[in-house]
């Protein structure tokens, strides 16, 4: 047990807790082929097995009873340390830096983000709109001012793939639909199959050579032989060009309370359904100013998601 150290053994407790790996991975805030990761090299660490692979789910082993019992002792053990360490990060001031994607901060977070500044006035919040997740963990110089910042606290990303080292929690799921002009003559007004709208309808689609969206994945299996009259790089700049009735385009289920000029005229397209997660470093995530944001933004945007869905 001396190579062992608390995070091997959190992820076995997670799993003798919830008798899954899903369960294991909601409670921890990661993938589940993480935990799948990590308990076969704890098994391969101790040349033991802690749990049988059932139909109903992980079963303990004697082994891992001994063991989920011992990490459920550490795991009591260190929340006693931690109220009384935290007690020295409990000031809620200070910047917060959060890296998230244009549309997201365009459409889901200005209200929450709002509420947040209203009730921690002491936090000054720093946005960067960026579609790709920044490194948590890396610092760089600040050339006008002599001292060095964390690239982004927090982030709050819309994608199936996440960073293993990162933790953080789900908030939910996005849809999408394909919509058209309200009204306009020329386009389909009503839901339609969208192999239909493929065939028959003009599209404004994304730029040829995107490739790192599930969204420009589809586009190009789907759209080879379609008529596309107009290519963009992002939502906002397909919400614009549908609003011209040059034709119709896939939109998030989240955008339509901004754009009623608008009407869906397809069902949720499932490929194209992507998790929003809101993540942070292991470093970071015991910090007063990110967990107090991690909270409150996070079950705020978790209702807006739910109601959307």
């Amino acid at each position: 047990m001396s190579t062992l150290d608390w995070d091997d053994l959190r992820y076995a407790l997670a799993i003798g807790t919830a008798g899954s790996l899903a369960g294991a991975a909601r409670t921890l805030g990661v993938n589940h082929t993480t935990v799948l990761r990590r308990l076969d090299a704890l098994e391969a660490r101790l040349g033991t097995r802690l749990f049988d692979r059932q139909r109903g789910g992980y079963q303990p082993t004697e082994a891992g009873l001994a063991l989920v019992e011992q990490a459920r002792h550490m795991a009591t053990r260190a929340d006693e340390v931690e109220r009384q360490v935290l007690g020295r990060d409990r000031e809620l001031t200070g910047v917060l830096r959060v890296t998230t994607a244009f549309v997201l901060m365009d459409h889901l977070l200005p209200q929450p983000l709002a509420g947040f500044a209203r009730a921690y006035p002491g936090i000054e919040v720093e946005v960067i709109e960026n579609a790709y997740l920044a490194d948590l963990s890396s610092r760089h110089a600040d050339p006008e001012q002599n001292w060095t910042r964390r690239e982004a606290d927090v982030a709050l990303r819309l994608s199936e793939n996440v960073a293993e080292h990162l933790v953080g929690r789900q908030l939910g799921m996005t849809q999408c639909r394909v919509y058209a002009l309200r009204g306009a003559t020329d386009l389909p007004q009503q839901v339609t199959p969208v192999e239909v709208l493929i065939r028959e309808a003009p599209w404004v689609a994304f730029e040829r050579d995107a490739s790192a969206r599930v969204y420009d994945r589809w586009f190009r299996a789907h759209l080879g032989q379609s008529n596309v009259r107009v290519r963009v790089d992002i939502f906002n700049a397909k919400a614009a060009m549908l609003r011209t009735g040059i034709g119709v385009g896939v939109l998030p289920t989240f955008m339509e309370d901004r754009h009623p000029e608008l009407v869906a005229v397809s069902a949720p397209i499932a490929e194209l359904a992507q998790p929003v997660w809101m993540l942070t470093h292991p470093d970071l995530r015991r910090t007063a100013r990110v967990r107090a944001f991690m909270q409150f933004v996070g079950d705020a945007l978790a209702q807006r998601l739910a109601r959307t869905d």
